[in-house]
């Protein structure tokens, strides 16, 4: 029995993980599954001063709190949040899942891993609809849901996402490099999230579903979140 720690990434909140949370319950595992400051049901928060340091720091308490080393699971942007706050306190994590992540070496934000084209629209989007700040959340489509009964759960509950959480550079001692990490992407995807994984020396399951995965195919995700904790590799 693990205690898998489950983050979502922008736009989204804990809410986004109610698919899976079952499957892993069901497998005799426990979850925590937190939002992150200014998003989800947290959304009041939401200030021009919240970054990636605020979000790790969101994570570094949830950690601090746990009793035994968990799985840290980061979606999307969360890579980046899993892997700072799992640097900072490496002994409280017994392993990192990277679903369709971003994440880098120190010093780099998501802006500077994404391809340019990505980039220039986060920012016209917030230049256009969230004061210069904030990025409006997209249509579920953008993020790989296409069933029109899974778009209209997703897309009321996206929030506006700060953006200087694309921004802001991860920062990294290198301890995070003593834990454990496995990934998992989506395919196919106009993200190089493969192409992260195997420059980190990780060689990812593959899912043939959308970018949402933990909404799309909750089961599947959930089955290869246990099988990598088991330490086997079954796709």
């Amino acid at each position: 029995m693990s205690t898998f720690v489950l983050v979502h990434g922008a736009w989204h909140g804990s809410w986004c993980w109610d698919r899976v949370v079952p499957h892993l319950h069901a497998a005799g595992h426990r979850t925590v599954v937190p939002t992150l400051t200014g998003l989800g049901e947290r959304a009041s928060e939401l200030t021009p001063e919240v970054g990636l340091s605020v979000h790790v720091d969101d994570i570094v308490a949830v950690l601090s709190d746990a009793t035994e080393p968990v799985v840290l699971v980061g979606h999307s942007y969360s890579g980046l949040v899993v892997r700072q706050a799992a640097d900072q306190l490496p002994d409280a994590v017994e392993r990192l899942a990277l679903v369709d992540a971003w994440f880098g070496d120190d010093g780099v934000s998501l802006f500077d891993l994404a391809p340019d084209w990505f980039r220039e629209a986060m920012e016209d989007m917030a230049a256009a609809g969230g004061d210069g700040w904030r990025i409006p959340p997209p249509p579920a489509e953008t993020v790989g849901v296409t069933e029109p009964a899974d778009q209209a759960w997703v897309e009321p509950r996206l929030t506006p996402q700060p953006i200087l959480t694309f921004i802001e550079p991860t920062r990294l001692t290198g301890a995070v490099d003593s834990v454990p990490t496995s990934a998992i992407v989506v395919e196919p995807s106009a993200f190089p999230f493969r192409q992260l994984a195997a420059g980190a020396g990780l060689e990812p399951a593959a899912l043939d579903t959308g970018h949402d995965v933990m909404v799309t195919a909750p089961q599947a995700l959930a089955t290869l979140l246990t099988n990598q904790t088991r330490g086997r590799t079954t796709t």
